[in-house]
């Protein structure tokens, strides 16, 4: 299973989100995506496996991931202050791949029915989904 974290900016909800998986899930790897280098370096520091950065990654990863893990942002063209590109949105939102996506605010997005949490709250709920899935699968 091809599980693959994406972020933009500094990387820190996509740092969350791959600590929590491998917490979660120890011996699945994981891939992380970012819209930036100082997003992809975090993410690596929080365990990731393999890393890449930039458009062309988002692109070619979301094309054969299973699961996508990312803030809601990424899939909104200009989404994450601008950081992703209608061709990112367009690949992610096109993924054959399971998303969860993570409600942010800080994107000008707000989902109606969610409740407020800390990001690692929902970093938490990210990971107990992906582990529920990825059980299912097997």
């Amino acid at each position: 299973m091809k599980i693959v974290v994406m972020d933009a900016q500094g990387g820190g909800l996509g740092r969350m989100l791959v600590e929590q998986l491998k917490k979660a899930l120890p011996d699945q790897p994981v891939l992380a995506v970012g819209t930036n280098a100082a997003a992809t370096a975090n993410m690596l520091k929080g365990g990731a496996d393999q890393a890449a950065t930039g458009e062309n990654a988002v692109r070619v990863n979301a094309r054969d991931a299973d699961l996508i893990l990312a803030p809601i942002g990424m899939l909104l063209c200009d989404g994450m202050l601008g950081e992703v590109t209608a061709a990112m949105a367009l690949a992610i939102g096109r993924s054959p791949a399971h998303k969860i996506l993570i409600p942010t605010a800080r994107c000008g997005i707000h989902v109606a029915g969610t409740e407020s949490h800390t990001m690692a709250e929902l970093a938490a709920q990210a990971a107990a989904e992906a582990q529920r899935i990825i059980r299912q699968e097997i």
